[in-house]
């Protein structure tokens, strides 16, 4: 004997439109378009960091200045680019280790030369006015060593271009720097932004 057992009606099946197949394909291009971005961004910034980081390490560093013994040329709060450099030169700005700082003077002076200075602050290298474009007020600041004074061996003078308050190699404290203890030449200062350009 057959019974017919009754089918279950079959589930009707709604096709999308094409309207709505465009707009699914078009967020996941835009999904896959912002992962690709993202993922871009994150590379360049590593890469970036280290070319920075690798320039940093053998060509140049990265420094900050704190103080004011080098105004008007270098100011508080300036961030500026030492460039490592074997031998440095009477009027480049240098960056030293002073004690457990690092301090950033002009060089004035190399071993050997000698140096007199005026009571109104006018400086003589080897006997020869210097020329200081640099310095807007000369000063006799604080001076306290026997003049002239010459420049001991493997040694350099500095002096800050601010006269009147920096304290350097005319204080005997401090004294002339060991250009084993130079860490290089301020070449570029990169802050602030108004403010970009090489160090004179």
């Amino acid at each position: 004997m057959n019974h017919n057992i009754p089918e279950e009606p079959a589930e009707k099946i709604i096709l999308p439109t094409m309207e709505e197949l465009e707009e699914q394909l078009e967020r996941e291009k835009s999904r896959s378009r912002h992962v690709k971005l993202l993922r871009t961004i994150i590379l360049l910034v590593v890469a970036t960091v280290v070319v920075v980081c690798v320039i940093a390490i053998l060509l140049m560093s990265v420094l900050q200045i704190y103080g004011d013994s080098m105004t008007p040329q270098l100011k508080a709060g300036n961030i500026v680019l030492s460039k490592k450099v074997k031998d440095v030169e009477n009027g480049d700005v240098v960056a030293f280790y002073y004690e457990d700082k690092v301090l950033v003077k002009r060089m004035i002076a190399d071993s050997g030369d000698w140096i007199d200075i005026d009571k109104d602050g006018t400086v003589y290298v080897n006997g020869e006015l210097l020329e200081e474009p640099y310095v807007a007020e000369k000063a006799w600041g604080n001076c306290n060593i026997d003049l002239p004074y010459q420049v001991p061996e493997n040694q350099i003078f500095v002096m800050g271009d601010e006269r009147s308050i920096s304290i350097d190699s005319r204080y005997g404290s401090v004294g002339c720097v060991d250009k084993d203890r130079i860490i290089g030449k301020l070449v570029y200062r990169i802050w602030p932004i108004r403010d970009l350009g090489p160090v004179k």
